[in-house]
């Protein structure tokens, strides 16, 4: 008799937990729709100002980074996304110097963990709030960043 007591509850039990169920499903699906029209919304998103989305190279108004192209980022970069590639220029006075030729980012292999800008000596990167970084090829995720930054801009345009 005790077990038939305890068949009956579980059954009992089963199917108030199905109607409870159940009914939130039908509240959610009897509620208003919102539907947020991205396409259009986009000037007016609110972004946390943390948000980590694209490396960038800031340029000053005469497009000169301050890069010293010492490497660090590239080392600390916890999966090799920063490739720091350097050549060597001579100075006015005739001493040679290592400068940077090209600094590639791979947004498709990033972490976004912040160690390439925080470990900086010169603070010469860090991430933007763009959070439009899809591409179809994995080649368009691939930015070159010391270039200028009406090219660099194009570039993301076109990603």
């Amino acid at each position: 008799m005790n077990e038939l007591k305890k068949y009956f509850a579980g059954i009992f039990t089963g199917l108030k937990s199905l109607v409870l169920g159940l009914s939130v499903t039908l509240k959610v699906f009897l509620r208003k729709k919102v539907t947020s029209q991205y396409p259009e919304n986009r000037k007016t998103l609110q972004i946390s100002p943390r948000f980590r989305a694209m490396l960038t190279m800031p340029h000053d108004t005469n497009n000169e980074h301050a890069c010293t192209a010492c490497g660090i980022c590239a080392m600390n970069c916890p999966n090799g996304t920063i490739k720091v590639i350097t050549k060597q220029i001579e100075t006015e006075d005739g001493k040679t110097k290592r400068a940077l030729d090209k600094y590639f980012y791979d947004m498709g292999m990033c972490t976004f963990c912040n160690l390439c800008v925080i470990s900086c000596p010169s603070k010469a990167i860090e991430f933007s709030n763009n959070f439009e970084g899809a591409a179809f090829t994995r080649e368009k995720l691939v930015l070159k960043l010391n270039q200028e930054n009406s090219k660099l801009r194009e570039k993301i345009k076109n990603v």
